[in-house]
Formats: structure tokens, sequence, C-alpha cells
């Protein structure tokens, strides 16, 4: 009697783990990997979208394969988060595409151990982008709740080599300075003359400029106390805008 009912004990808490596990994947996504992982969503775009477009970085590839995009989204457009198209964060922001992130990320040519300045926070997942590859990260966003969010993203996800601050990113973050690269998320007018300041000689500058459809990617490299340009491509992104929203 009592082995028949130790079995039966058995049988009921296996039961149990039995659904608790049915739970679990079916809290996944629509392509069965876990909530919290979607690793086949990444490779697939690291494949498809990255690699088919000519990105071949081998560090920018295993950021892009590693950071899960899909915690930088807002829950209700977390199905998305891996397609090939920018998604809206709120606050009239948005989180770029993933090839522009990637591109992006493989222009500025940094190298682990060397130190980032990042203008326009976002979502946070251009830093996360560039932490995976090694580099230091000083973030300014001039959104603070976009900010305060991007933060707490990146600290549940571990992201300790980035640093983040509220601020007008056109001033750049002097005390920092110099920078192995700059990178800016958001469009000005002209380039702003803070951050060719503030990049280390030899250093780069990935930035697009322009207004409204007239915009362009450009990088800057710093050379001999000079700002040499070159274009990268064509591309739209938000105005930079200061702390009363007038634009750059």
């Amino acid at each position: 009697m009592e082995t028949l009912k130790r079995r039966t004990i058995a049988l009921l808490v296996l039961a149990n783990l039995v659904i608790v596990l049915h739970t679990a994947a079916m809290a996944g996504d629509r392509n069965g990997a876990p909530a919290d992982d979607r690793a086949r969503e990444r490779r697939e775009m690291v494949a498809q979208q990255l690699k088919g477009r000519g990105i071949d970085d081998p560090d920018v590839l295993r950021a892009m394969a590693s950071v899960p995009r899909h915690r930088f989204v807002p829950p209700a457009l977390q199905a998305m988060a891996y397609a090939d198209q920018p998604l809206p964060i709120g606050h009239d922001q948005t989180i770029s595409q993933p090839y522009i992130v990637a591109l992006m990320s493989e222009v500025l040519a940094v190298r682990p151990g060397q130190r980032v300045l990042e203008v326009g926070t976002g979502s946070g997942y251009q830093a996360a982008v560039l932490a995976e590859m090694g580099v230091t990260v000083y973030s300014i966003e001039i959104i603070p709740e976009l900010g305060r969010r991007a933060e707490t993203v990146l600290g549940e996800l571990g992201y300790e080599g980035v640093r983040l601050k509220i601020g007008d990113g056109y001033r750049g973050w002097p005390e920092a300075a110099p920078f192995d690269g700059i990178i800016v998320t958001c469009a000005p007018g002209d380039i702003p003359e803070p951050l060719t300041e503030q990049l280390a000689e030899g250093g780069r500058l990935v930035i697009p400029v322009g207004d409204g459809f007239a915009q362009k990617l450009v990088r800057l490299t710093k050379t001999g106390g000079r700002m040499v340009e070159e274009k990268i491509v064509d591309v739209r992104f938000v105005p930079m805008v200061d702390e009363k929203g007038k634009k750059y």
C-alpha cells in the first residue's frame, strides 16, 4: 500500500513537471524558440539580412547573433523584433533596422578595449551590440524616459560596459573624451563640432546628416587633425534635437 502511495505521488509530481514544461514551451515565440532566447531568429537575421547584404565583420556578426533584440522593443512588437525594418519605441523614436545597426557598427571599425561615444541611446540596442563587441560605451539620451528604460534593460542583460547619461548629445561627453569612435543615431543638419573635437586622432565618427529625406550616412576619420569624410549610404533617421525639441 505504501509503495502504491509513493508511486502515485511520483506520478503526480511528474505530471506537474510536464505541465510546467509545456507552459514554458507555449510561452516561446511562433518558431518554437524559448521566449527569452530566440537564437534561431537571430541566426536567420544574420544570415539573410546581414551576410546577404555584405556585412562580413566577424565581431559585428557575432554581436548581432548574440544580443536579444526583442528585449529592446515594446512587448506588443516583440514578435516583429527580428524583421527587416525599424520599429517604434515611443516618444516618436525608433529602433533602427538590424542591417543599419550592423552597417554602422562595421564602418565604425572599433576594436575590443576601445572607447566609443554613442549619441542617441534610444532603446539601448546599438549600445548593447557595441558592448558585445568588447568596447566601452558612453551613451547619451536626451529623452529621460527612454534613457531610464534602456538603462534598465542593459542592466538586466548584464551589459556593464555601457555608461549612460541623460543630456544633449550635440555637446558630446567632454569629460570622458577622447573617444576612439563616435556613433550618432539621430540626424543633425550639420556635423556637430563638439563631437569632432572629442574624437581621438585616427578615430572615426559615423553619423547621419541632413534634413527630412535628404540624409546621408557618413564616416569621418580624424587624420592629422583634419576630418576626412566619406559617404556610406542614403538613410533616414529621426532628427537630432535639443532639450526643448528644437532641431539641430
